[in-house]
């Protein structure tokens, strides 16, 4: 079983960024493919970034080259670092864990971009 526990939403003004942080406990971290995914109000949850166990990273066409993500296989914690946010990346995001047995998703941490 793994537990994930997001951290790092919050309210921030267009242009601003954040960094969301998901650290995991339960079995070995190193033997799952990890992702951010979002759900914004009244629309459907989407994919936002993979980092695999190859470590080769992907991103969503709407935030590549302005969102990162990485891991830390010490703290077995996932970071999605967010930059030039825009209104239209307010949603709830959530991070994942996936191998050929099992899914996970944490509880969700809220982004709101504002004026």
């Amino acid at each position: 079983q793994v537990q994930l526990v997001e951290s790092g939403g919050g309210s921030v003004q267009p242009g601003g960024s954040l960094r969301l942080s998901c650290a995991a406990s339960g079995r070995i971290f190193s033997t799952y493919d990890m992702g951010w995914y979002r759900q914004a109000p009244g629309k459907q949850r989407e994919w936002v970034a993979q980092i695999p166990r190859s470590g080769i990273t992907n991103y969503a066409t709407s935030v590549k080259g302005r969102f990162t993500i990485s891991r830390d296989y010490a703290k077995k914690t996932v970071y999605l670092q967010m930059n030039s946010l825009k209104p239209e990346d307010t949603a709830v995001y959530y991070c994942n864990a996936q191998n050929s047995i099992a899914t996970y998703w944490g509880q969700g941490t809220q982004v709101t971009v504002s004026l």
